[in-house]
């Protein structure tokens, strides 16, 4: 899964934090998840909790996207065989499908292909029935690959403002509350197309908290955010949004354009969403690869987000205390996090969150000389709009504390860790259940 994994585990405590990091993402992959939620006996399809009897329709088809959605259509397509209909899903990590028809885009900016392959999508999602059952395969990054430019909002407008929010720092929810408001697709308005169709949604959630609304800007599921609410994102953050947006928000806000439906809109009376992995099942998986390892874990939270150098110096700080005195568990440790942290771009470099992370971590370590390995990577592969899922640092990591604060100042981190032998790169792991962190405590 590592690229020059051998290289990278240069020590007990490396090896044990890539051990971990393999057995997270191992863990939240389609094929695993949906194996264990999604299930055929009969005439009765189980999605979680809940069945459906598929003699009740006329036909089943999967609509979707994400970075995982190809994957995850395919282990539909494992459970349902020639129940399956068809569908359309839109992704950036294709796979071979026999019956679900694979549209590509890309992330985390939208582009052209994207936009024609969600304008595929929501032509299939026009021709559902009362008699179909649509099986809604939504995954982390769904919100930049099913790019739906609304109204007079063009491309490059949607391009404009969704590059200047993810450097702005803004979280995942204030992202998205301005994206479903630019959209033909998000905040719901999938599972409008559908109506009256029957909506199953199989979900994996990157969003801390899981909020349904948030997770690809949900398209399958009910919004509860504005216009307003829009237009004070792009207040708070000063975001110089093209005026095609301004308008199209200010317009929305004023009641000219219709909002997003609500939890009591009836697109939603025959629609129910299960989220079947988290970031929860990737923190699982690697507290028992530490455990298996010999190592006692500490699962801190998989909510963690804020400014990502700033949390990475309360989680060295949490394994300093443990060296230290034992509190709150005795070494050989393993610290876990999950979540999303983000980065305010003030330089013009290249890298992601868990690179700052990795940077700052390794920072802190080499100024106290403390011996804890700590990688941090996105469960995806990919790490901002880099090719690397994240870095592997120790203290060994920064020779020159001037350097690595350099690179940090300017938002050129990716550079940095690759001259110092720490990127991660695992290419697209036919996942995306937000960050991981490990941190390994001799």
């Amino acid at each position: 899964m590592i690229e020059d994994r051998d290289r990278l585990a240069s020590s007990e405590a490396r090896e044990a934090a890539l051990a971990c990091v393999e057995a997270g993402i191992e863990a939240g992959r389609p094929r695993t998840v949906v194996r264990e939620a999604v299930s055929l006996a009969g005439e009765t399809l189980r999605v979680a909790d809940a069945t459906y009897d598929l003699s009740a329709y006329d036909e089943v088809r999967v609509l979707g996207g994400g970075n995982a959605a190809a994957h995850v259509a395919a282990a539909l397509e494992g459970v349902l065989g020639d129940r399956l209909d068809g569908g359309v899903v839109v992704t950036d990590d294709p796979v071979e499908t026999d019956r679900v028809t694979v549209r590509e885009g890309d992330h985390p900016t939208p582009s052209e292909r994207g936009v024609a392959g969600t304008r595929a999508l929501l032509e299939a999602a026009n021709a559902a029935s009362e008699d179909t059952l649509v099986l809604a395969a939504i995954t982390g990054g769904g919100s930049a690959l099913m790019a739906a430019p609304a109204g007079d909002v063009s491309l490059s407008d949607l391009q404009s403002t969704t590059d200047a929010l993810l450097e702005s720092g803004a979280d995942i929810g204030e992202i998205n509350a301005v994206r479903k408001h630019l959209s033909a697709l998000k905040g719901g308005r999938l599972a409008r197309r559908a109506a009256p169709a029957t909506v199953a949604g199989v979900i994996l959630s990157d969003v801390v908290g899981n909020d349904l609304s948030v997770i690809a800007s949900g398209p399958v599921a009910p919004d509860a955010s504005t216009f307003d609410d829009a237009l004070a994102v792009l207040e708070r953050y000063g975001i110089d949004a093209p005026d095609a947006v301004r308008e199209r928000l200010e317009r929305g806000a004023a009641g000219e354009v219709a909002e997003t439906p609500g939890p009591d809109d009836p697109a939603f009376e025959r629609v129910s969403n299960h989220i079947v992995a988290d970031g929860m099942t990737v923190l699982e998986a690697a507290r028992d690869a530490a455990i298996e390892r010999g190592y006692e874990p500490l699962v801190l939270s998989s909510r963690v987000r804020g400014e990502a150098r700033e949390a990475a110096t309360t989680h060295v700080a949490i394994a300093e205390e443990i060296r230290a005195t034992g509190t709150p568990l005795e070494p050989p440790a393993v610290v876990l996090s999950g979540g999303e942290t983000t980065v305010t771009v003030r330089g013009d470099g290249s890298g992601g969150p868990n690179q700052e992370f990795a940077t700052s971590a390794a920072l802190s370590l080499a100024e106290r000389e403390t011996d804890v390995a700590v990688a941090a990577v996105d469960t995806d592969g990919i790490d901002g709009a880099t090719d690397a899922a994240g870095a592997l640092v120790d203290r060994a990591t920064v020779e020159d504390p001037d350097a690595a604060r350099a690179a940090l100042a300017d938002n050129d981190v990716y550079p940095y860790l690759e001259s110092r032998n720490g990127l991660v790169c695992t290419g697209p792991t036919g996942t995306n259940l937000n960050d991981l962190r490990v941190l390994v405590v001799r």
